[in-house]
């Protein structure tokens, strides 16, 4: 797995977009146990402690330790640098098992051959994201030739997941049907450039470049979204239940 994230864990933790409440209330209807859910690829740990409102045990892995200790403590929270292939937990552990804008950077056998034997027989996995987001047609324009013209040839190869609506993911399970959910946000510019500047394209310019892109588009970005926006998130979601999906 790639460590694009350590260097701005700050700036993920602040300027990241978070999981609408109605993501959890679906989790929630389907689970058959609430006891441990292991959060991989947990980054700032917001997923981890969402999960810890509800879970008894929540078991959060990164193989950041920087993100980690940007991460929320909690007492139910129990953070661990181990990659998403091989852990050192038990066997049928867990009643829940997600991976939220992370899977991409995984090797995916080796990932679900873990989520095999960690999951309990009765147990989910979820594997959730965000896309790009939308905003007013004018912010549109400006952000859709940034993606594909500035920053297209710096992303990595495994931002096609992405792009792809994490439908060409391999997902070797009972999958569940479930509503489209997006994350909605009214962003002041600052914030906005902000989360642009955690991008891992941005980060691979810079540093083949030495210039930071964000600041070819702040002016007509400026411009095209004001002070303050809509700005929308179409969430990623694909849940499943241990037996073949075929």
């Amino acid at each position: 797995m790639k460590d694009n994230f350590s260097s701005r864990s700050k700036e993920y933790s602040k300027y990241r977009p978070t999981y609408p409440a109605e993501v959890y209330e679906f989790l929630k209807l389907h689970l058959h146990a609430r006891q441990t859910a292991w959060d991989c690829g947990t980054g700032n740990g917001q997923v981890a402690v969402e999960l810890s409102e509800f879970f008894t045990r929540v078991e959060a892995t990164d193989i950041s330790e920087n993100q980690i200790k940007n991460a929320p403590k909690k007492e139910n929270i129990r953070y661990s640098i181990q990659p998403a292939e091989k852990t050192n937990f038990s066997d049928n552990q867990f009643d829940l098992i997600i991976s939220a804008q992370a899977v991409h950077w995984f090797d995916f056998k080796k990932f679900y051959q873990e989520v095999e034997r960690c999951l309990k027989l009765d147990g989910h996995i979820v594997i959730m994201g965000y896309g790009l987001f939308r905003s007013n047609p004018e912010t549109n324009l400006v952000i859709a030739d940034f993606y594909r013209n500035i920053i297209g040839p710096y992303w990595d190869e495994e931002r096609k997941y992405l792009d792809d609506d994490y439908q060409s993911i391999p997902f070797p399970f009972i999958e569940i049907s479930a509503p489209q959910f997006v994350q909605t946000y009214h962003w002041k510019i600052e914030h906005l450039l902000g989360y642009l500047r955690t991008w891992s394209a941005v980060k691979h310019y810079e540093n083949k470049k030495g210039q930071d892109p964000v600041s070819i588009i702040e002016p007509a970005l400026r411009r095209a979204f004001g002070k303050k926006n809509e700005v929308i998130f179409p969430i990623l979601f694909r849940m499943g239940k241990m037996g073949s999906s075929a």
